[in-house]
């Protein structure tokens, strides 16, 4: 119930322009910014960029209109800091899974930015708008929380930037902030400090981004215990951004409700199922489930034909089922074409006109 109620005030604050004043004390933030000061210089400055994953994925000569375009928006989990494939890349592994689903090619325009915070979005919103994208995926939070930026700010401006997008015909997914409570380099007990933050930050988002029109899909507890369990497996070398495997465990979770904004995934699937702990509920009751199972979707909803009921906003809560995306084909050499990935292996810019289609597999999911 606190926590329900820490979110409706972040929230709250974002919509009239306060503060969110109570969420954390100053002494709690001041502890929090030396913790983090600490672990960054633990961690270091990232090395290199994201590798450019911009282009064309997957081979369908005969579907039937232009390649579905999807922007990708955010921070270093976004861009997929951290892993030198491109094909490795969060906004790759759903642009293939897309492909797979719909049958009809992808065409991916990444602008996230490694270290991007919330007051970013703007910037990147105006690049993908450029490209008409279909549907967008957002990523954005955990710096955020690091650099004290106040949660009402943050919040607001991940709203003013789903309103644009939905304003021009986009689709939009967010995934919240990650848990922070998982990052190795964050002791305790200030790292239950940043948990805490992370998924405040977390709900607030889903409570935003559902009201905006858009739909949100939980991150941070989804990873919180497999990361916990398996650190070496599914984070990076550095111990804070993803590995390869990691980064295909937030896309698998994402993929569900990007395909669902299309209007893509199976229809018996869609009614919600209470044995699951699907069903409707309160925006700001959903906002907090969520952050507590990971890989669970919110949507606004209807009851009776009225979107708000007595204690507000009706949503949408799912636990879509994760599928495996198909596992593109590795690089090939410099300029040469590979399977699944860009047809010259290049970033094009948002915009642009994509290249021929190159395959993504074009199975089914499993």
């Amino acid at each position: 119930m606190m926590r329900t109620r820490a979110a409706r005030r972040i929230a709250a604050a974002a919509a009239f322009g306060g503060g969110g004043v109570g969420v954390l004390t100053g002494a709690m933030v001041a502890v929090l910014y030396a913790e983090a000061k600490i672990a960054r210089r633990t961690v270091g400055e990232p090395v290199g960029e994201p590798p450019p994953s911009d282009g064309v994925y997957g081979e369908y000569p005969e579907a039937e209109g232009p390649p579905i375009r999807l922007a990708v928006i955010g921070d270093s989990s976004a861009a997929g800091l951290g892993v030198d494939n491109p094909l490795h890349t969060p906004g790759a592994r759903i642009a293939c899974g897309l492909a797979a689903v719909a049958e009809r090619p992808v065409h991916l325009v990444n602008v996230a930015k490694s270290g991007a915070r919330s007051s970013d979005l703007e910037r990147q919103v105006t690049l993908a708008l450029a490209a008409e994208p279909d549907v967008a995926m957002i990523m954005v939070g955990a710096n955020d929380v690091t650099h004290q930026v106040r949660p009402a700010d943050s919040v607001r401006r991940l709203e003013q930037a789903t309103r644009r997008l939905l304003a021009a015909g986009c689709e939009v997914v967010v995934g919240t902030c990650p848990d922070l409570g998982t990052i190795e380099p964050i002791a305790q007990p200030l790292r239950y400090l940043a948990r805490q933050w992370s998924r405040s930050l977390a709900a607030a988002q889903t409570i935003a981004v559902v009201e905006a029109g858009g739909r949100t899909v939980s991150i941070g507890a989804l990873l919180g215990p497999e990361f916990a369990a398996r650190p070496g497996d599914l984070f990076g070398p550095d111990r804070f951004h993803p590995s390869a495997e990691g980064y295909s465990t937030a896309a698998m979770a994402v993929l569900p409700s990007v395909c669902a904004a299309l209007d893509l995934w199976p229809l018996d699937e869609e009614r919600p199922d209470s044995f699951r702990g699907e069903g409707v509920l309160p925006i700001a009751v959903a906002a907090v489930e969520a952050v507590e199972e990971g890989g669970t979707e919110v949507a606004g909803t209807r009851v009776a034909g009225n979107e708000r009921g007595p204690r507000g906003r009706w949503a949408l809560l799912r636990h879509r089922r994760r599928q495996r995306i198909p596992e593109p084909t590795a690089l090939g050499e410099p300029g040469a074409e590979a399977e699944g990935a860009p047809a010259d292996g290049s970033a094009e810019g948002p915009g642009s006109e994509p290249a021929e289609a190159t395959g993504a597999p074009s199975s089914s999911l499993i």
